[in-house]
């Protein structure tokens, strides 16, 4: 059968040399004020065809139907884009930035891997594995999709700045946490450090009032890190400064027992007890929630980071993210530093939910498609709390977006944008990636830096760390795991 479309007639609407104004190169979307006119804009209200946005001085001044931001803005000339979707950036509401060089010993893992991996690993960083680790997990997460990640902090023995300038040059948004364990996490002894504590967390919450890119956050690793009174205290510094507290609750059933163990209740309630529990709550991953959590969770405001991927890997269960949504608990959506694809992971998310509760109750919608862009972007903002600044095509609101190819096999023919893009697309559909009105990555590759020198940096030092550090594997690797196969 003769190809219909021979390669010498084939067009890719595309393609950098059919753009109608000229090919679409990086330079067309510097700094500066610009009007950008894609086929389609993702809008809080869904998403809309010849619609256009202005950026300028990183944020956008104006959305709303390209003929009359054009007829508004006559000198301007408009970028056309065609076969481009404009939508938000993605929001990792979950992540631990300096975990990067130790991403695949976590495979084949337990639950509670913290202890064995993440613990030693982190306490083996310096100051310049630490800064190189954190901008490899920017740059994945960038390349991936995310404007902004929140870093549930690091145990690394250096200063929060050295993660702070690796996502400020890496050039992707950054809520960053402070670690403010007090008390031993495997017997739950309190700390001598509670007063000193405290006042690392008042420095670092005003450390960075006013940064563009780096927003701080306190964190704790599990409740019972930390002693009651230093739970309280975060909580309260943390709502007086309009940040998020960041603490891992209900994710294993062996912490959930503890908690039982150790307080008559459930870690949920155990922070209800000690005034923890409120807005400023970010709860990572809240897997294992009871109906009377959910009421908690509802009534308190707080939010979750639900880390459809991490649960998959190493969980327990897989948070009711469809049931929090019905019940108007605030989410996101979190890698917890599994991979950084957004597009990926808003599949995670419907899939997991499926999996675990669609099937069994029927419901073949399962959040509907945009339930999952809505948690990836908007939502995920609110749950770490720059749901005023960022997450939506909006006038105001931080210029942190993508441009995104849906001319190809995955998207021709169209019939229902939102589920397209959750169930096919993916980060090589991504040409472009902008934070606070700054193209940062282009066609998968940074703009002002050179990333192949870091990967290298990173493979070599991430050997020395990981020499160094005591991890422990409870099973083999993989090919370990198949030549024992083999041997039997």
């Amino acid at each position: 059968m003769r190809d219909p479309y021979p390669k010498d007639e084939m067009t890719h609407p595309m393609r950098d040399d059919t753009a109608p104004d000229g090919p679409l190169r990086p330079d067309r979307l510097s700094d500066g004020v610009r009007l950008l006119a894609p086929d389609v804009v993702m809008t809080p209200e869904g998403p809309m065809e010849r619609y256009a946005a202005v950026v300028a001085g990183g944020a956008f001044r104006a959305v709303g139907p390209a003929a009359r931001l054009e007829r508004e803005h006559p000198g301007l000339t408009p970028v056309r884009l065609p076969g481009h979707v404009l939508m938000p950036g993605f929001v990792d509401a979950h992540h631990h930035l300096t975990q990067s060089f130790g991403a695949a010993l976590a495979f084949g893992e337990p639950s509670e891997i913290f202890r064995r991996v993440w613990v030693p690993l982190e306490g083996a960083l310096d100051e310049e594995s630490a800064y190189v680790a954190a901008k490899l997990s920017a740059l994945e997460s960038l390349r991936g999709g995310f404007t902004t990640v929140a870093d549930a902090g690091t145990r690394a023995p250096v200063d929060t700045g050295v993660v702070a300038a690796a996502a400020g040059d890496a050039g992707i948004r950054c809520v960053l946490g402070l670690v403010c364990n007090d008390a031993d996490e495997g017997a739950g002894a309190p700390g001598k450090g509670g007063p000193a504590v405290l006042a690392a967390a008042e420095a670092h919450l005003a450390r960075y009032e006013g940064a563009e890119l780096i927003h701080p956050s306190l964190a704790v690793s599990v409740p019972e890190a930390a002693t009651a009174g230093t739970l309280g205290a975060t909580a309260r510094l943390a709502a007086e400064a309009g940040a998020v507290v960041q603490i891992h609750v209900n994710e294993h059933l062996a912490a959930v027992e503890r908690s039982l163990v150790r307080h008559g209740v459930r870690p949920l309630e155990y922070l209800r007890e000690v005034g923890a529990l409120g807005p400023q709550l970010l709860a990572a991953h809240a897997t294992l929630v009871t109906p009377a959590e959910l009421t908690l969770l509802a009534d308190a405001g707080a939010a979750v980071s639900y880390n459809p991927v991490a649960s998959a890997w190493k969980g327990n269960a897989v948070a009711p993210a469809t049931t929090m949504a019905e019940r108007g608990i605030r989410f996101g959506l979190g890698t917890d530093g599994t991979r950084g694809d957004a597009f990926r992971l808003a599949d995670a998310a419907e899939f997991a939910q499926r999996l675990a509760y669609g099937l069994a109750t029927g419901d073949s919608s399962c959040g509907a498609g945009w339930s999952w862009l809505e948690r990836g972007g908007p939502g995920g903002a609110d749950a770490v709390g720059l749901g005023a600044l960022t997450g939506r095509i909006a006038a105001g609101a931080a210029a942190d977006f993508l441009l995104v190819d849906v001319s190809g096999p995955e998207m021709r023919p169209s019939w229902d944008l939102p589920w397209e893009l959750v169930r096919r697309g993916n980060r090589d559909q991504i040409t472009a990636v902008f934070v606070a009105g700054r193209l940062r990555m282009w066609r998968g590759r940074p703009v002002g830096w050179d990333d192949h020198a870091l990967v290298q940096r990173a493979a070599e030092l991430a050997e020395e760390v990981v020499a160094r550090a005591p991890v422990t594997r409870a099973h083999p690797t993989s090919t370990q795991a198949r030549a024992r196969s083999a041997a039997r």
